[in-house]
Order: structure tokens, then C-alpha cells, then sequence
């Protein structure tokens, strides 16, 4: 008897010891070991997945974790696990929903091939998926801008937090919900009297030319003033967007670039270009719904990061003169 209850004895300390090497001897995963846990994953699939990925020893352990605890709900989600950890750390932590996010800028200026290919470069998605996206659910947008080709311009600049849970709609979804609360805030929405689109449109072309916030109005003053003249816009960065819808740019602008079969080349078309060439922020935004009262038809730059504005042909030509002779050239 004396020797049965030393064998039990012997195997519940076995017993015991092997739950406590499991439960609480800290794991090391393997280099930045990322896990996507899905909503309505059992507890028998996230311990299968958790031990697969080597962050847990024992499928079992972790289960038998879970039954002894007051059924707190495991939270679906991206779980990066880059340290040593407890099998009651792991547990832990996805019980509270500590899910992973993926970081994404977006500068003002960007466009809508420049946002897809930081979603990719975020691990996010795939960058033609989201082109795709941003070129055929203009339903989001389609109460302030009912004409929109695409989602550009809409997709406000900013720093985004998103998890792989979230599909590249809702991200998307997500940035157009920004522009709306910027809009609102600025009074560009569709309770005002100014045309959404037409604003957006302006706002890109000023953003893509100056990178200074003092200058966007006046640069904004120019181009309403060459609408007026009936002047050709003549804005480079429309005839690099153009290319860019053809997939023929290059990464930079040539002279015989200006010649581009293209509703969006302001070279050849009169007029603003069919929709918004660029994302812009609120600064250019606000540019485009009040530009400088102004009567600048040309600029150029000064070779500083601002702008020589001319009221003439003849005074902006100096301009220009001035401005090769920064560069060095005759």
C-alpha cells in the first residue's frame, strides 16, 4: 500500500512538474513570429496555432489553461510575438486583444499608386488590389462627388493604424472617413455652396506644386485666375498623373511627355483635369476654397523651395532667366 501511494506520489509530482515546465518556462519564438488569429477560431485552433508557430509547447496545456480560467473571450486579431514568454503571458495577452498594428504614413501629395504601395511595403495587401479598390468603389464618396473616377484625392494624408484583420476595403473606407471629418471641419462638404470636386481637383494641383504652406494660396490665386483668362492650366504634375494612369511614367517629365493623349495633360486640355490628381491635406485644401486674391498668372521656382510669381509673360520669363542662372545654366 505503503508503495502504491509512493507511485502516485511519484506520478503526480511527474504530472505536475511536466504541467509547470509547460505553463510557465518561458518560450522563445522563432525572429518576429507574427500570428493572425480569425474571428470565430476555437480554443482547440488557437492553441494548435499558437503551438505550430512555437510561441506554446503544449496545445493541451494551453487548453487546460483556458478551463481553469473564468472564460474570458480569446480576441481574433495579429499577434506579434518578438520576446520570451510564459504560456499565461501568451494567454494573457490575447485574451485582452494586444493585437498587433501595422503603421502606415500617408505624406500629403500622395497618390493613390503611392498609398497602395506603402500598404504593401506595411504587409497589408497587395498594391494592384488596392489600385482596384480605389478605382472602383466611388460609392464611399459618391454623395460629395457623384462624378468621381476614382477614390484619388479622397484618401486622406495621415498616419493610419490598421491590422490584417481588416480588409483593404475598410482601410480604404477608413481614409475616405478622414476627408469627411476634415471637410466638415473646413466646410467643405455637401451642405456648402462650393462644388466638392472641383475643390478637391484644385487642391491636388496645389499640393503636388508647392511644398510650402505659406505659397499654397497664391499658388491656388494662379490657377483660378488662368481659369478665368481661359488659359491652359499648363500643371506638370497633371501630366505625370496622366502617365501614371497609363502606366507609362517613367519618373521624371520630358518635353515630349507634354504632348500625352490625356484629359488629365493641362497642357492640351483646357480646364481643370476630369478629377483630382493627388491626395491632398488640409492646408491645400483650404488654398482651393480660399485662394489669394491675386492677378499672378505664372510661377517658377526660385531654386529654394518657394516660387517667383508674374502678373506677365515678360516678367515671368526673367523669372525663369533668374531661375536657370541658380541652376547654372544660360
Amino acid at each position: 500500500m505503503r508503495a502504491l501511494i509512493t507511485l502516485l506520489l511519484v506520478v503526480v509530482l511527474a504530472v505536475g512538474g511536466w504541467v509547470a515546465w509547460q505553463v510557465y518556462t518561458p518560450v522563445m519564438p522563432p525572429a518576429s513570429t507574427s500570428l493572425l488569429l480569425h474571428s470565430g477560431h476555437s480554443t482547440r485552433r488557437i492553441a494548435a496555432e499558437l503551438k505550430k508557430a512555437g510561441v506554446i509547447r503544449s496545445e493541451l496545456a494551453f487548453r487546460l489553461w483556458h478551463a481553469l480560467r473564468p472564460k474570458p473571450s480569446l480576441k481574433a486579431g495579429e499577434y506579434l510575438f518578438e520576446r520570451e514568454a510564459t504560456l499565461p503571458q501568451v494567454y494573457e495577452r490575447i485574451a485582452r486583444g494586444d493585437i498587433y498594428f501595422h503603421v502606415v504614413t500617408i505624406p500629403e501629395g500622395y497618390t493613390m499608386f503611392d498609398i497602395a504601395e506603402a500598404m504593401e511595403d506595411a504587409g497589408l495587401g497587395s498594391a494592384a488590389d488596392f489600385v482596384h479598390i480605389a478605382e472602383t468603389q466611388t460609392h464611399l464618396i459618391s454623395d460629395l462627388a457623384p462624378e468621381a473616377k476614382s477614390l484619388e484625392g479622397y484618401l486622406f494624408p495621415n498616419t493610419y493604424q490598421f491590422t490584417r484583420t481588416q480588409s483593404l476595403e475598410e482601410m480604404a473606407a477608413t481614409m475616405v472617413h478622414q476627408f469627411r471629418q476634415v471637410a466638415q471641419q473646413i466646410g467643405l462638404n455637401s451642405g456648402s455652396n462650393l462644388d466638392v470636386a472641383r475643390v478637391v481637383t484644385m487642391a491636388s494641383i496645389v499640393e503636388k506644386e508647392t511644398a510650402a504652406p505659406e505659397e499654397r494660396p497664391r499658388v491656388a490665386s494662379v490657377y483660378y485666375n488662368r481659369l478665368t483668362q481661359r488659359m491652359a492650366l499648363d500643371a506638370d504634375p497633371s501630366v505625370i498623373y496622366a502617365e501614371q494612369l497609363k502606366g507609362t511614367y517613367q519618373g521624371s517629365l520630358h518635353h515630349a511627355d507634354l504632348a500625352v493623349t490625356s484629359p488629365y495633360n493641362t497642357y492640351r486640355f483646357p480646364g481643370l483635369p476630369p478629377g483630382p490628381i493627388a491626395n491632398p491635406g488640409k492646408g491645400a485644401l483650404e488654398a482651393a476654397m480660399h485662394p489669394d486674391s491675386s492677378k499672378f498668372l505664372y510661377f517658377v521656382s526660385d531654386g529654394n523651395g518657394h516660387h517667383r510669381f508674374a502678373r506677365s509673360l515678360q516678367e515671368h520669363n526673367k523669372n525663369v532667366t533668374a531661375y536657370r542662372h541658380t541652376l547654372g545654366l544660360r
